[in-house]
């Protein structure tokens, strides 16, 4: 399965896109659509498609992005459960803002996770791009867990993410996931469209009929 995985589907212009690319393609885009509709079919189609992206990515050397999808498939089981029943009484979730004290430990999670995982790869690993591959590992982190608890800005960190890997993917010559990654980037603009949307439609107060005028005395 991993050989036919890592082979060749196609060539363009002499540089090959292994069925694992391509598949991952397809399952992204419908996963990040689905997200931004806020369909809990996401989890399942996105835990297959960072199954497929983790023999991807080992393949071509960046080697914390094939490890981020071993996390990616934990999160994905917690955010399966979460937006079915991490509402209020095990309801199922809404869209929310992030509160600042969440901002502050998300901040320095970031730090920590781009430093430790940026001197990881320098000392340990092949890499040829040890620091965006920290940076945007640590980047699609935090946006997991913000998507996985509806954090509207979770777009934002996606979107930022995003304009890092497009030139990263198409310099490790990946054409066809940096097209992908491409595609992503507006489907983030209209997931973080749709989650304001809803946000604003919850920040709205229900109207209440007027009752009945009293006599008057």
């Amino acid at each position: 399965m991993i050989d036919w995985l890592t082979g060749t589907a196609f060539t363009v212009a002499g540089t090959g896109t292994t069925w694992a690319e391509l598949l991952g393609f397809g399952t992204g885009v419908l996963n990040v659509w689905l997200v931004a509709r806020q369909r809990i079919a996401n989890w399942p189609v996105g835990i297959a498609n960072v199954l497929l992206l983790m023999v991807l990515f080992w393949t071509a050397g960046l080697y914390a992005d094939a490890g981020l999808q071993i996390v990616y498939v934990g999160l994905g089981l917690y955010g399966w459960w979460a937006w079915l029943y991490g509402g209020e009484r095990r309801t199922r979730l809404t869209v929310t803002p992030t509160g600042r004290r969440e901002w502050w430990a998300l901040a320095a999670a970031g730090v920590a996770l781009t430093g430790g995982l940026w001197a990881l790869l320098d000392a340990a690993t092949d890499s040829t791009v040890p620091l965006p591959d920290a940076l945007t590992t640590a980047l699609s982190l935090l946006a997991t867990y913000g998507q996985t608890r509806k954090r509207v800005e979770s777009w934002w960190l996606w979107i930022t993410a995003d304009l890092i890997y497009i030139p990263l993917y198409a310099y490790k010559g990946l054409y066809l996931t940096a097209a992908l990654y491409v595609i992503f980037l507006g489907l983030c603009v209209l997931g973080l469209r749709e989650w304001r949307a809803d946000l604003r439609r919850g920040a709205v107060p229900t109207p209440v009929p007027p009752g009945p005028v009293p006599a008057a005395p």
